[in-house]
């Protein structure tokens, strides 16, 4: 049974129209026409299976991020279906769900938490969330008196040891400084060599290529290719290249 399944999910969102003026408006309900909403997914299928690790690549616009949301569960498809099996750790905003005015340890409880542990659970691996984090000397601290960087480090710390079936990082590996950045791409590889699965997103083709087997491209919303991660590296930075000349 496959981690992720996408059967021909399509996600589309209305077009605003909040700033348009009264006439443009008016045109609207008047006229036949109607707005086509915008689609950032087009009809995607593909499968991660278990132990694998798949990158999405693609411009900005391209589809990657609401690819994520929809494994999450933060959106629905608007056809298709997605599948996912098994516990899911989401890399996606770090430290969007902490509180300013909670110290650090009770941001750590409580995000444990929301991603799925059990207080017991939490506790026994607190001092090793701390230790990897870097910010035990803050840790009973209010979180307002964190630096950016601390805030990042202690939710990637979280999400981490919370040992999920699936992990899904969007753009957070430039967390903190160069050795904790290195500390954080070892604590995914030994997530790989565990046999966890990861689907990640990041405009590193270094990071990708380190931490990834496979990748989809996307443009517009629409499977460009899929396949070894080199390979579809390649042909992503080609097309990039050819674009800047043109």
């Amino acid at each position: 049974m496959a981690v992720v399944r996408f059967q021909n999910v399509s996600k589309s969102f209305p077009h605003s129209t909040s700033r348009l003026l009264l006439r443009h408006h008016l045109v609207g309900w008047f006229s036949d026409g109607k707005m086509q909403p915008f689609f950032a997914l087009k009809n995607v299928s593909f499968e991660l299976g278990h132990g694998e690790s798949l990158a999405i690549i693609g411009s900005n616009g391209a589809g990657k991020s609401t690819l994520l949301s929809l494994v999450a569960g933060l959106a629905k498809p608007n056809a298709g279906t997605v599948e996912v099996n098994g516990r899911v750790a989401a890399l996606l905003e770090l430290g969007s769900g902490f509180h300013p005015d909670l110290t650090g340890a009770e941001n750590l409880m409580l995000n444990a938490s929301l991603l799925g542990l059990d207080r017991k659970t939490t506790i026994r691996l607190f001092d090793k969330i701390v230790d990897f984090s870097g910010v035990d000397e803050f840790i009973n601290e209010p979180l307002r008196t964190f630096s950016t960087g601390m805030v990042m480090r202690l939710a990637f710390s979280v999400a981490i040891n919370t040992n999920p079936d699936l992990l899904l990082v969007d753009e957070v590996l430039a967390v903190g400084d160069s050795a904790f950045q290195a500390k954080c791409i070892e604590a995914l590889a030994e997530m790989r060599r565990g046999g966890r699965s990861m689907l990640a997103v990041s405009h590193s083709a270094a990071s990708i290529e380190s931490l990834c087997d496979r990748a989809i491209w996307l443009d517009h919303g629409e499977v460009v290719m899929d396949g070894e991660v080199r390979a579809v590296l390649e042909a992503y930075e080609g097309r990039s290249a050819l674009g800047a000349k043109v």
